[in-house]
C-alpha cells in the first residue's frame, strides 16, 4: 500500500494547483510530470476540481491527489474522483479517523505542537506545516519540530523557488508545497516544464 512518505519523497516539491478551467487540467499535469514533478495536489477551491482530478489521472506518470480537504464529505468526494492522496489544511478528529480508516495516504495540516500531538495520538507521523511563512517560517518550524524527532513535514504557504532550498535542507522536511511552478491562467507548457525542472533539481 502506498504511504504518505512515498508521496512526499517522489520529488522535493508538490505543486499546489488551483485549476480554474477543466481544459487546463491535462496540459498542466503533462507539463509538471515532464518537468519531474509527478505528485500533483489539486485543491478543492474551484468548481471543476473533482473533474480536474479525474482528467489528470489519465496523464502517464501523474500521481494525483486532492488538497483543501476539510471534512468527511470532501474525503468521500475526492476518493470517488480517484484521488491517490489527500492533503488538508488542518486536522480534526472526524477527518483524521475517516482518512486513516480509508487507507488513503493522508497529510494533515498542523501549525503548532498541539496539532502534531493530536495527530500522533491517531498514529500519524507526517504533517503539512501550514501556512508556513505566516506561521513564522523556518525558524518557527525548527522550534516546533525539535521535540518531535520522529515526525516529518511538508511546509506549504508562501514558499518560493528562492526560499525552498533553505527549507529542504532541514532533515525533517521531506518536501515543500509550492504554487510557483504553476502560474495562474492557461498553461504555458514550456514555462511550466522549465519551472518544474528547476524545482525537481532542488532535491539533488
Amino acid at each position: 500500500m502506498t504511504q504518505i512518505r512515498d508521496i512526499m519523497t517522489k520529488a522535493p516539491v508538490i505543486p499546489v494547483l488551483v485549476v480554474e478551467h477543466i481544459d487546463h487540467a491535462i496540459p498542466l499535469a503533462e507539463a509538471l510530470v515532464e518537468g519531474g514533478l509527478p505528485c500533483l495536489e489539486v485543491t478543492l477551491r474551484t468548481d471543476c476540481a473533482l473533474d480536474a482530478i479525474r482528467a489528470m489521472k489519465s496523464v502517464d506518470g501523474a500521481i494525483v491527489g486532492a488538497g483543501t480537504v476539510l471534512n468527511e464529505r470532501d474525503l468521500a468526494a475526492v476518493e470517488k474522483a480517484g484521488a491517490e492522496f489527500v492533503i488538508s489544511p488542518g486536522l480534526t478528529q472526524p477527518l483524521g479517523k475517516a482518512a486513516i480508516a480509508s487507507g488513503i495516504p493522508f497529510l494533515p495540516g498542523t501549525a503548532n505542537a498541539s496539532d502534531i500531538m493530536r495527530g500522533m495520538d491517531m498514529g500519524l507521523t507526517h504533517f503539512k506545516f501550514f501556512p508556513a511563512e505566516a506561521n513564522g517560517g523556518l525558524p518557527a518550524l525548527k522550534a516546533i519540530a525539535g521535540p518531535f524527532g520522529t515526525v516529518a513535514f511538508c511546509p506549504t504557504g508562501g514558499i518560493s523557488a528562492e526560499t525552498a532550498p533553505e527549507w529542504l535542507a532541514h532533515p525533517q522536511i521531506l518536501c515543500v508545497g509550492g504554487s510557483w511552478v504553476a502560474p495562474k491562467g492557461a498553461p504555458d507548457k514550456g514555462k511550466i516544464v522549465a519551472l518544474a525542472q528547476k524545482a525537481a533539481e532542488l532535491g539533488a
